[in-house]
């Protein structure tokens, strides 16, 4: 379908799209402008597997405008599986569909669900509320849902092992000692603000019903309705959702935001719902026909058009009201053009409490693709149009640290490539200078990190780099970058972003690709989180300075750090308040032997020395020459 003839196609304004129900009625509303007829089929059963499996009926749709079919069935639907059957002219049979609206599904996605959201609400959702979190206090720590509680070692009860249950366990240890927590009970002591979870919206390429199905997420089938491999049982469709929404309660009750992990760029099949429901529309197109490719699955979904950009807008709505979550982070949002971004920003905006949404995202793609003329990507070009609020990933902070991605064996500042540093002294200020080649708005825009799902972890990358393949040994120069890492996002100015297991110096055994498992790589290692233990309070020591020094994230109004004068490849700065007192001084020392510099004024304290960090300063007090120990980040703050 070309740019004009979807132009042409009338765009429904309501906000009912899907199955909606009421106790003595089920509304069914499909927008499918160009199809000449429309049913809707209902089953007792989410697949013909199941015992009851049948056809209950059918009910013919009517036109009711603006592209919109219709049909009131009176009855009570609640539990009734249903797909569409769509004719179109000219084309013979119809088109089995699922309904691209649905909340609700049966095994594997195939069926909707019509689904009374009351009952499928855990004990005490009512009560349920976002937590407050400051802006300055923000870090996002991801994971998936299977990860996160599958090892046998995480205190989780085992038939909720790798669901969304397993979040809902309280004071989880390992080997019955509450030294050693995991999963949400560790969480809660490391001091991260935000858990980010990758895609929990039902995606294909796994049976539900496996027990050994792995997954990463990124093969969107049904966007508003949960995964059902996360649930206990994912042949009733309510099930899923109860769930899903226990476990966000559970982290909130934690003190912890939900980041959802949302893949609008495609649909894991080139004839996904949306297609069959307007065959040409959603999906971008070269000129002389072809698919485009800019998501590397070959069916890049045309945001820039009214339709789509209005499933968008609402699927997000959705998931912020229905389920309470705190945030959304876009997977290569650069497919998605830039007036849909900052119309999901404005719609968010709206809600009682939206401005404390957060939205960032990848700015680039996997490929090229096809936007409709006069729509622009979400990349780093676009920050000048772009809602400051909108965030992105910065892969100059993460490669110039730990060095490129695309090679495993590139050095950067902290293991081997002190060089870098001439690039890192812009990404103290969050890049604010512009001379990245990107000009950022706003510090908080800027996602600092060194390591997430893609690619190599951070342990792992320092490995390959220093050419070795034990990659369970904690080599003491490795741990001593893995801290110098850590210790430079976590002083930028910007959001900070971790992979979970990070701070456990996490490995996948030299695996940079592990989407399709298998989950006994990918699993949380609970108890090397435990021999890590003196890491992952390193970690916890920088999270407890950054919540207490505003400064550090840029959102306080606090003027910008101020560059010193440094020898060699070191990096150093001072923070001030806007009375210009100084309060915190931070020194790189990428060298592999101890360097001297001098404190400015004093008298100062430490908070950190690269092995140990917390928010109370400790050792006396300091002036004049310090030490920095090798390959570390030392932090001080003015008394």
């Amino acid at each position: 379908m070309r740019e004009q003839q979807a132009a042409a196609l009338p765009a429904y304004t309501g906000k009912d799209l899907g199955a909606t129900w009421q106790k003595d009625r089920t509304i069914f509303k499909l927008w499918a402008p160009t199809a000449s007829a429309v049913r809707v089929l209902l089953y007792a059963t989410g697949s013909d597997d199941e015992p009851g499996a049948g056809l209950r009926g059918y009910h013919l749709m009517e036109p009711a405008g603006q592209g919109v079919w219709q049909v009131h069935v009176e009855e009570n639907l609640a539990g009734v599986y249903y797909v569409y059957a769509l004719q179109f002219e000219g084309q013979e049979g119809e088109v089995l569909t699922a309904d691209p609206y649905a909340r609700a599904c049966g095994i594997n996605g195939r069926r909707s669900m019509v689904i009374d959201l009351a009952s499928a609400a855990p004990e005490g959702w009512e009560k349920d509320r976002r937590p407050k979190i400051s802006a300055h206090a923000r870090c996002i720590w991801e994971t998936h849902v299977g990860d996160f509680s599958a090892d046998p070692a995480s205190g989780v009860p085992e038939k909720w092992r790798g669901k969304y249950l397993g979040f809902t366990v309280e004071d989880t240890c390992l080997d019955g000692d509450p030294d050693k927590p995991t999963c949400l009970a560790y969480l809660k002591r490391l001091g991260a603000s935000h858990v980010q979870l990758m895609p929990i919206f039902d995606f294909d390429r796994i049976d539900e019903a496996d027990p050994d199905g792995y997954n990463w997420g990124y093969d969107p089938l049904n966007y508003n309705v949960p995964e059902g491999s996360y649930a206990t049982d994912p042949y009733h469709g309510e099930v899923r959702v109860r769930e899903c929404r226990a476990m966000i309660a559970a982290i909130h009750q934690a003190g912890l935001g939900v980041v959802m992990d949302v893949v609008y760029n495609h649909t894991y099949q080139p004839d996904g719902w949306l297609e069959r429901t307007v065959p040409g529309y959603y999906c971008r197109r070269t000129p002389d026909g072809h698919l485009t490719n800019g998501s590397g699955c070959g069916c890049d979904l045309a945001s820039e058009r009214r339709m789509m950009r209005k499933y968008i807008v609402d699927s997000c709505l959705y998931w912020a009201k229905e389920y309470h979550v705190d945030g959304f982070r876009f997977d290569l949002m650069a497919l998605e053009d830039v007036e849909t971004m900052n119309a999901v920003r404005a719609a968010l905006d709206a809600l009682p409490g939206g401005r404390d949404i957060l939205m960032y995202g990848e700015p680039w793609t996997g490929g090229g693709t096809c936007m409709d003329s006069g729509a622009r990507p979400s990349d780093k070009g676009a920050l000048d149009v772009l809602d400051s609020r909108i965030g992105f990933f910065c892969d100059a902070t993460r490669d110039d640290i730990k060095g490129g991605v695309f090679d495993p064996r590139s050095p950067g500042y902290v293991n081997g490539g002190p060089y870098h540093g001439v690039h890192l002294l812009h990404a103290v200020d969050a890049w604010l200078d512009g001379e990245a080649g990107f000009q950022p708005r706003a510090a908080g825009q800027v996602v600092q990190y060194v390591s997430a799902h893609d690619n190599y972890t951070l342990w792992d990358k320092l490995k390959l780099v220093a050419g070795r393949t034990d990659y369970n040994s904690p080599d003491a120069d490795l741990l001593a970058q893995n801290r110098m890492a850590a210790g430079i996002y976590l002083t930028c100015q910007g959001l900070p972003f971790m992979q979970g297991g990070e701070e456990f110096a996490r490995t996948k055994g030299g695996d940079g690709n592990t989407y399709l498992g298998p989950q006994s790589v990918n699993r949380l290692d609970w108890r090397r989180a435990a021999e890590m233990r003196p890491l992952v309070d390193y970690y916890r020591g920088l999270l407890a300075i950054r919540r207490a020094h505003p400064e550090l994230s840029g959102e306080a109004g606090e003027n910008a750090p101020i560059l010193l004068a440094m020898p060699g490849w070191l990096i150093g700065f001072v923070l001030e308040k806007a009375d210009g007192r100084g309060e915190l001084a931070v020194y790189y020392n990428p060298e592999t032997t101890s360097q001297w510099v001098e404190l400015p004024g004093g008298p100062w304290r430490r908070l950190c020395d690269g092995t140990r960090a917390g928010a109370e300063p400790f050792g006396d007090e300091l002036s004049g020459y310090v030490e920095l120990a090798p390959v570390s980040v030392n932090i001080f703050a003015r008394q």
